[in-house]
């Protein structure tokens, strides 16, 4: 199925608070034996949710909330799809921070998990917004780059090449290259290295 262009997000948010969450921490370690994502949303945060009963993800008033506010260098530490993907199965449709692991960040685009940063007094405005308001709904513009909750409006960024996959919807890379087999395969054949041999 093609993938469809994102270009707004509506929902409740989630606060979670702190920097240098780690996906570690997001999935732990011992969930990645699985042969699919599937079922990973029961584990998003395990260890920090036995740790802490108060944990943003163990609250009821954040159930079914879709847009997920964190600090600084979110999804950082090891490469593992599973950490966007148990959040997206958690229900995460967007990410709003101060900043993004790098690899994180491109995997969350792979599956159409944007995420935006804002300003650092921005972020913790939002953060703390969001924490005494919880049914408050949150909505992202791509097309502007902004936030919008309540009367006031946030300009966000993101890296112009994600912003554009998903506007046009190919922010799916898998799925674009498959729609391109036969681009490629006419390509491949006059290649002198492929074909010429």
């Amino acid at each position: 199925m093609k993938p469809m262009p994102v270009r707004e997000i509506r929902g409740r948010a989630i606060p979670l608070p702190g920097n240098d969450i780690d996906t570690d921490r997001i999935i732990p370690g011992r969930f990645l034996r699985c042969v699919t994502f599937e079922g990973l949303e029961k584990h998003v945060f395990e260890d920090d949710r036995q740790q802490y009963e108060d944990h943003p993800f163990n609250q009821e008033r954040y159930r079914g909330a879709s847009i997920l506010v964190v600090e600084r260098n979110f999804g950082c530490g090891s490469s593992r799809e599973h950490a966007p993907q148990a959040l997206f199965r958690w229900g995460i449709r967007a990410i709003v921070g101060i900043s993004f692991g790098e690899i994180f960040f491109s995997n969350c685009t792979a599956i159409g998990i944007p995420c935006l940063t804002l300003d650092e007094s921005d972020a913790y405005w939002l953060l703390e917004t969001v924490s005494h308001h919880p049914d408050e709904e949150l909505s992202i513009d791509l097309e502007t780059v902004t936030i919008r909750m309540g009367e006031r409006t946030l300009r966000a960024t993101m890296p112009e090449g994600a912003r554009q996959q998903f506007l046009q919807g190919t922010w799916d890379s898998t799925q674009t290259l498959l729609e391109a087999g036969e681009a490629i395969d006419r390509l491949a054949r006059r290649l002198p290295y492929i074909a010429g041999f």
